[in-house]
């Protein structure tokens, strides 16, 4: 198979998980804070399910999702012939290992923000269980301050611990939201631990939002 007959498959497969994230979870995103925007954005959400990614992804607008890359776990993500081609080949993910965050894999994240790709991030690093937000590791802030002019954006996700919880092979139907908020920067001479706290209540913040903007495409 040629390159470019796998790069139409993954097309083709991203689609179809694209639909059938809207059919089991609904499609719509909540732009409770900002509108969606061309310009580059990092999307920081909360982690609790592997549903979370494709739920960002199905809320917004298709330009928007073409240029859009995923921050995932190598450790997982290269753990077998399918999860490799499905991070590789259907979805652009950027595979970090999260035990060991190295200078070059923050160039990755760098240059895709340089080619006016979007990044979404997960800050927690690991799945939780909904319930809770988790503690922010620190590869956001070395992000935020190599790039400063670059909007973050908080993004709630709702219900993905349901919809496809630790374990399950096959998603539950069940209706999720995605909730946009307000975007932030890194302040001028603001401090690793002030920022993380900042936007980790940022995080929460957007959760505790209750607007109906739905945004549809």
């Amino acid at each position: 198979m040629t390159a470019g007959a796998r790069h139409l498959d993954g097309g083709i497969i991203q689609s179809s998980v694209i639909v059938s994230t809207r059919w089991f979870a609904g499609g719509c995103g909540r732009w409770a804070g900002c509108a969606p925007s061309d310009g580059t954005r990092i999307y920081i959400a909360n982690h609790t399910s592997h549903a979370d990614f494709p739920l960002i992804l199905a809320a917004l607008p298709a330009h928007l999702r073409e240029r859009t890359s995923v921050v995932a776990a190598a450790e997982y993500w290269r753990g077998g012939k399918v999860r490799r081609y499905v991070a590789e080949q259907v979805f652009r993910t950027i595979l970090l290992q999260r035990d060991h965050v190295a200078l070059n894999q923050y160039a990755q994240m760098i240059a895709a923000l340089d080619r006016g790709e979007s990044l979404i991030l997960f800050p927690e690093g690991t799945r939780g269980s909904g319930q809770h937000l988790q503690p922010f590791r620190c590869g956001i802030y070395h992000l935020a301050r190599a790039r400063p002019q670059v909007e973050i954006v908080p993004v709630w996700i709702d219900n993905a611990y349901r919809l496809l919880p630790k374990g399950a092979l096959v998603p539950a139907p069940i209706e999720c939201s995605v909730t946009f908020g307000d975007p932030t920067h890194l302040y001028p001479g603001e401090d690793k631990k002030s920022f993380l706290e900042r936007i980790s209540e940022a995080l929460l913040s957007t959760g505790r939002k209750n607007g109906n903007n739905c945004y549809r495409h």
